[in-house]
């Protein structure tokens, strides 16, 4: 099952040592770490992403689930000092593409308070407790969303719904008297613009999406050819689970 992991930790060293934690079950096949990032929250507030971690199949952030939610943490942080119009409008995105629960977001950061590290990471996990055992003896609080199985579904049903309502106003302003007409002409030219801003975004969304499936499958597909046996069917599994959930919320 494809979640998003947070763990909070009392220090650098801790969040470190977690991280090693996630590079030694993913080794070991206890989970699948599709990518990890360190951050921490310094005594104002403010939310710093310290290393990415470069053993995983996702090493750039940008437009990723992952990076969105890094972007939600530090983002309130921005609200609190009264950058209230910017910092916003890039909250609304970050999660428009984290697609993960309000709860979560909420649980955590409550718990990354100013001093603390956390350690974010995105992975497949059939059992929680192999992830929470380990990093309960570092100290670390763990944290952990499903990935919602509708994200694609989600960014065609925004798109579709503005250009639902901007069919409707060029509708009514066909028939609309003179001094109505100009109030729905300037209507109809703010609403296109929005409807463009959201095509382009699911685009962009898509193809990182797809980007993201692609180094996941090239992962899983290189642990599959070093393996043998059992182990080497349980990884032939996930990686056409993988494939299946993908196409499911991304069809050509």
């Amino acid at each position: 099952m494809y979640k998003m992991l947070a763990v909070v930790f009392n220090d650098e060293k801790s969040a470190d040592e977690g991280v090693r934690a996630l590079t030694d079950l993913n080794t070991d096949g206890s989970i699948d770490v599709f990518a990890a990032a360190v951050l921490q929250k310094d005594a104002h507030g403010w939310v710093a992403t310290k290393k990415v971690e470069s053993g995983f199949p996702i090493q750039t952030l940008a437009g990723t689930a992952m990076g969105s939610l890094i972007g939600l943490l530090g983002g309130l942080a921005g609200l609190a000092v009264g950058s209230a119009a910017g910092v916003m409008a890039g909250l609304l995105g970050d999660m428009y593409t984290a697609n993960i629960d309000e709860q979560f977001l909420t649980e955590v950061s409550t718990a990354l308070t100013p001093g603390k590290w956390a350690v974010i990471a995105e992975v497949d996990e059939d059992r929680v407790t192999p992830v929470d055992t380990r990093m309960e003896a570092l100290g670390g609080v763990v944290h952990r969303t499903v990935r919602s199985a509708f994200e694609h579904e989600q960014w065609s049903q925004a798109a579709a719904d503005a250009r639902t309502e901007l069919d409707q106003l060029k509708a009514e302003e066909v028939d609309a008297r003179a001094d109505r007409k100009e109030r729905l002409q300037a209507q109809i030219a703010r609403l296109t613009k929005r409807v463009d801003a959201k095509l382009d975004r699911a685009k962009a969304r898509s193809r990182q999406a797809a980007e993201e499936f692609q180094a996941k499958v090239t992962a899983l597909q290189k642990r599959v050819d070093q393996e043998r046996g059992d182990r080497k069917a349980a990884l032939e599994a996930r990686l056409a689970k993988l494939r299946s959930d993908f196409q499911s919320r991304h069809p050509a």
